[in-house]
């Protein structure tokens, strides 16, 4: 187990160091839980969006999940060879394509979203229920601000 010494109180009293840092907490425990089923973060926030959204072209699923174009094809491109998701020309513009969640890539999902509920359990277990849903709040609230003053750049 790493030394974890005494937290600098100046970075303290930054929320945004703090959520940093939780936020850091959240993913490693997401991604033990999906990686000791062979799926990385990242794909697991493509097939998810898929499954949320539907079908979708490669540059708005980049724009949901806030990546890179460049950085979704390869990822893309696994999730292709596993038979979880399908790349298809978009039939309104032949210069696009589409991403389709698959059957195989759906069933996946249902296994993977017990296994994220139970990492997001471990990673809210401090809070009782009340806090979970006022924290959750106050987050989407902040994500809508950042996402506002991104919009406005």
């Amino acid at each position: 187990m790493p030394d974890i010494g005494p937290r600098p109180p100046s970075l303290l009293a930054l929320p945004s160091h703090l959520t940093s840092q939780v936020a850091r907490f959240g993913h490693r425990l997401l991604e033990e839980a999906l990686g000791s089923r062979g799926v990385p973060l990242a794909h697991h926030a493509i097939l998810t969006a898929l499954e949320d959204f539907g079908p979708m072209s490669q540059q708005r699923l980049a724009a949901a999940l806030d990546l890179d174009k460049s950085h979704l094809v390869g990822r893309i491109d696994r999730l292709e060879r596993a038979g979880l998701a399908a790349r298809t020309r978009d039939p309104d513009d032949r210069r696009r394509h589409r991403v389709t969640l698959t059957p195989k890539g759906a069933a996946l999902l249902a296994e993977l979203r017990l296994a994220a509920a139970a990492s997001q359990e471990r990673f809210l277990a401090p809070l009782n229920a009340k806090e979970r849903g006022t924290f959750n709040a106050l987050l989407r609230r902040l994500l809508a601000a950042s996402d506002e003053s991104r919009r406005s750049m």
